[in-house]
């Protein structure tokens, strides 16, 4: 790696950190805390809730804790909607960063596995993207900067993300909607669709990674 390469890619790392501790440090950012926030602003409080989620990749703000934060405010219905919109948003947001910054940061495109992976990824890009999102192996914001960086068509991108997410946000959903309510019976279903999701994941990890080739 040049000179040059090396002193971008310190100067993007130190902020980076510097902008996550700063949230980190000021913000409270718990479910309850993010459900309490988002309903002082009425009306205006879904938007809101999709404007922190779309910058999300930005400041490295936990996505898990802000859609239980969405379901404990709004239920599964709007909140699933809510959550939708904004995760899409976020992965947005994460895939034009790896589009415009990542390789000329990282210098993504000069490794042997990025010299692999470059046209797997450019030929079936809506495949990676919505498998790994629908047995998240990678992280969701880690997965948004590759998909931007490998030049995944960013329709292709979208629908992926939109579709593969949706078993997930559900989870996620009716596990803070149960949470919220209090009711033992919704929380023990809730909880199981949960470990149900987790566990599937866990089984289909290897097979996934022999089938992607990653």
């Amino acid at each position: 790696m040049k000179k040059k390469s090396v002193i971008k890619a310190i100067v993007f790392l130190i902020l980076f950190i510097g902008i996550v501790w700063f949230t980190r440090r000021q913000f409270d950012v718990t479910p309850d805390a993010v459900r309490a926030y988002i309903l002082s602003f009425g009306a205006w409080g879904p938007l809101l809730f999709m404007v922190i989620y779309a910058i999300g990749p930005i400041i490295a703000f936990p996505t898990s804790v802000l859609s239980l934060g969405a379901a404990f405010a709004y239920g599964i219905w709007p909140g699933m909607l809510y959550i939708v919109i904004g995760a899409s948003a976020a992965g947005v947001t994460g895939y034009i960063m790896g589009r415009f910054f990542g390789d000329s940061v990282l210098n993504f495109q000069d490794s042997k596995w990025a010299q692999r992976i470059y046209p797997r990824m450019k030929e079936k890009g809506f495949l990676y993207v919505f498998i790994l999102r629908l047995i998240p192996l990678v992280g969701f914001d880690i997965l948004s900067y590759l998909a931007g960086m490998t030049r995944v068509k960013l329709g292709a991108f979208v629908l992926a993300t939109l579709i593969g997410m949706l078993p997930g946000t559900f989870a996620y959903s009716l596990v803070g909607t149960s949470l919220a309510s209090g009711d033992r019976t919704l929380i023990l279903v809730a909880l199981s669709v949960f470990v149900l999701l987790l566990v599937t994941t866990f089984l289909l990890r290897n097979k996934v990674r022999q089938w992607l080739n990653i």
